[in-house]
């Protein structure tokens, strides 16, 4: 499977571009941010690459960043969900905005992603909660406090997860915030704050 391409960028299309490796072109589908983050051919790029495998075809998909990558995984994993509405939903919203949106049960963000209706929002908000929800706590590090709401810590924990960060990493910074915005605090005032810290 190709995992990886770096070359020259020959092509750039609305949703592909043509990526030359010494002299082969591939086409790799990507997300608007990503092709849009890809200098003008023929200047030379990499591309993170996930390769799917059908009855008719290879399809190349390709991102900028590991976050992009790994979300498009995960989108692909709801039923309903191919690589072309994965990158309609990457084009739509950030890594940073679908983690915050699927955390606070946004479903209109979501349907702002062409291909993805009511319906199909509800299925990714549930398949997807519920799959952060199951990703296994980490012992050992601060908890968050007992004023915040039930829940609260780890909902905030698993977006920023999602997002590519260590749980080990990420956990005090939610700790941190949560005790600084106290048990009236938001899920995405503690989301957005939490990436701050991280950032720091």
């Amino acid at each position: 499977m190709i995992a990886l391409l770096t070359g020259r960028i020959a092509a750039l299309e609305a949703e592909s571009c043509v990526v030359d490796v010494g002299g082969v072109g591939y086409l790799v589908h990507a997300s608007s941010r990503t092709l849009g983050a890809l200098p003008q051919p023929p200047s030379p790029a990499r591309l993170l690459i996930e390769t799917q495998v059908r009855e008719d075809a290879i399809l190349l998909y390709g991102f900028a960043d590991p976050a992009e990558r790994d979300w498009f995984r995960l989108l692909t994993t709801v039923q309903g969900v191919g690589g072309r509405v994965a990158l309609s939903v990457l084009s739509a919203l950030s890594p940073r905005d679908l983690a915050g949106a699927i955390a606070a049960g946004d479903r209109a963000s979501l349907t702002r992603a062409q291909g993805v209706g009511p319906r199909l929002a509800v299925r990714l908000l549930t398949e997807l909660r519920d799959k952060a929800g199951a990703l296994p706590a980490t012992q050992g590090l601060p908890a968050a406090p007992a004023a915040a709401a039930p829940g609260l810590a780890e909902d905030a924990l698993s977006a920023l997860v999602n997002l590519g960060y260590r749980r080990g990493e990420a956990q005090p910074a939610v700790a941190r915030v949560l005790e600084r915005l106290g048990p009236d605090a938001r899920l995405d005032a503690v989301i957005r704050d939490s990436l701050k810290e991280l950032a720091a």
